[in-house]
């Protein structure tokens, strides 16, 4: 079979930054029209967004923006409406466990496009306290500094 390609539309960089990840799935979104031409434009804000299960257990995402499509006229999407995550009921049911059980928080990593179906990657994790994000810090300018210096070695070589 055919591998299919993607391409990745929309990240939300702060998450990895406040959260530690431990799991990852892959979801798919009910969209309407408008909102998938938006999406295809990358006019799509993932910041504030976050995932919650409802009474029915069913999977959806609170406040991501995205901004109605400009060519549409008659039927246009609220920007800040909650839509509803397409997975499998296992996988709804241990997310559901472990965040009751270890208080972890379900978060929107990042929206992509695999064939010709909008996906979205969410991730459980915990909230980082300061110092963790201070280490976070630290490691990533000590690996900058180490680039750089292989960077200036190559240069000199």
């Amino acid at each position: 079979m055919a591998e299919q390609k993607s391409r990745t539309i929309a990240s939300n960089r702060k998450a990895r930054y406040n959260y530690e990840i431990t799991d990852q799935y892959e979801a798919g979104l009910v969209l309407v029209g408008s909102e998938v031409k938006s999406l295809r434009d990358g006019a799509v804000n993932l910041k504030e967004a976050y995932c919650k299960i409802a009474e029915n257990g069913e999977l959806f995402v609170y406040q991501m923006n995205i901004t109605q499509y400009p060519f549409s006229f008659h039927s246009n999407h609220d920007p800040l409406r909650p839509r509803k995550l397409l997975l499998n009921r296992k996988e709804i049911d241990k997310i559901a466990d472990m965040m009751n059980i270890r208080g972890l928080s379900l978060i929107p990593l990042s929206i992509y496009l695999k064939g010709n179906r909008m996906k979205m990657k969410i991730g459980l994790g915990r909230g980082k306290k300061l110092f963790d994000k201070r280490q976070s810090i630290k490691e990533r300018d000590a690996k900058l500094s180490v680039n750089r210096m292989n960077k200036q070695k190559d240069y000199s070589e």
